[in-house]
């Protein structure tokens, strides 16, 4: 666990980064410090392992004041992954990572299993152990910056923007990549961002940073999105934060009905046709209009949700459907059912007002 308390910093020439700042980063979870440029969150990351040190107040790490401990000892125990990665040009993939447990004098058969470990984990192959960072690429790099801090097994990380130098796609792919890594590790970590998405999508708990290094709020992504504490948070979190809220809401439960479907050279049923195959797994829309169904006259399908997915998945389902019907999948992947908009919306009021009331029980 990561503790703050009543955390300011000041610089000589008076500019105040972080102004009296107070909150608990969870033990085993992942905490996002969020808000625009300048408002202190690389400090507050830099604090807890004392790049920067602290006017007033105290950090605590696992119940211990960092400012109390020495410094070289504690940022052994802590893993770093920085925008860029900052990985050693002239090391190989493998000596990037080994490169705290050797400081720790771990010896070479451990340091190397470890390391090969680790390299797999965080997706690259262990032919690509022996290559050096310029052969990578930039999402490759990442990953290996984050296998690079986690060899120690460290319980805390602190993460200071580490995917805003790829592209969205790659991007993407590497949060959901560090999702799963997390759910196995659950390390305590603290991550950087500008990202209001990255924050919602990543976090356990989201703290927004306000101008002059106030925290504005610290909450779970979806209380977030539900209550902002004021306007700035409202604005920081954007307009659409009831469309985003929707991925912390279920789909379970949703009233589907049954879906107007057919095979491959049955007749067209009047509206909008789902082509299925043999086992009932969709293959793609028939617009109105048609006497049969064939397969050089189908719509592309969009996406499909299952019970599991969000209320999110559902509403993309129905927006990207040419039909405006979303498709909902059974565990094989056939076609359990098709909801609309409206149907959607009656569901989305519903599990709104069942999580407002349990929020206001809290």
């Amino acid at each position: 666990m990561i503790e703050f308390e009543s955390v300011s910093k000041r610089f000589p020439d008076g500019t105040v980064a972080v102004d009296d700042v107070s909150l608990v980063a969870p033990q085993g979870k992942l905490t996002v410090l969020v808000g625009p440029s300048g408002c202190g969150k690389t400090t507050s990351l830099a604090m807890v392992n004392r790049l920067v040190d602290v006017t007033s107040g105290r950090i605590l790490v696992d119940g211990k004041d960092v400012s109390q401990t020495d410094r070289v000892e504690l940022r052994r125990g802590i893993g770093y992954v920085i925008q860029h990665s900052g990985l050693f040009p002239h090391r190989t993939v493998l000596d990037n990572v080994t490169t705290v447990p050797r400081l720790l004098g771990w010896d070479k058969k451990k340091t190397r299993e470890r390391a090969y470990e680790l390299i797999e984990m965080v997706g690259l192959s262990t032919e690509q152990a022996g290559r050096y960072p310029a052969q990578l690429s930039g999402g490759q790099q990442q990953r290996v910056g984050v296998a690079r801090a986690l060899a120690s097994d460290p319980p805390v990380m602190l993460m200071d923007e580490p995917f805003s130098a790829v592209d969205p796609v790659v991007r993407s792919s590497l949060q959901d990549e560090f999702l799963r890594l997390q759910d196995q590790v659950g390390k305590t970590i603290l991550f950087v961002t500008h990202d209001i998405d990255e924050a919602i999508k990543l976090g356990d708990k989201v703290a927004v940073f306000a101008e002059g290094g106030h925290l504005a709020q610290i909450d779970s992504p979806g209380d977030l999105l539900a209550a902002p504490a004021d306007g700035f948070v409202a604005s920081f979190v954007g307009r659409d934060r009831g469309y985003r809220r929707l991925q912390f809401l279920p789909s379970e439960g949703v009233g589907v009905r049954s879906a107007p479907t057919a095979r491959i050279g049955d007749r067209a049923l009047d509206g909008w046709t789902l082509a299925v195959d043999g086992d009932d797994r969709p293959l793609g829309w028939l617009a109105p209009g048609a006497d049969s169904v064939s397969q050089d006259r189908l719509e592309p399908l969009g996406s499909t949700f299952t019970k599991t997915d969000s209320l999110r998945a559902a509403l993309e389902a129905v927006l990207v459907s040419p039909a405006g019907l979303a498709v909902r999948l059974d565990d094989d992947g056939c076609v359990d059912g098709v909801v609309d908009h409206a149907t959607l919306a009656e569901h989305h009021q519903a599990s709104s007002q069942t999580a407002d009331s349990g929020q206001e029980s809290r």
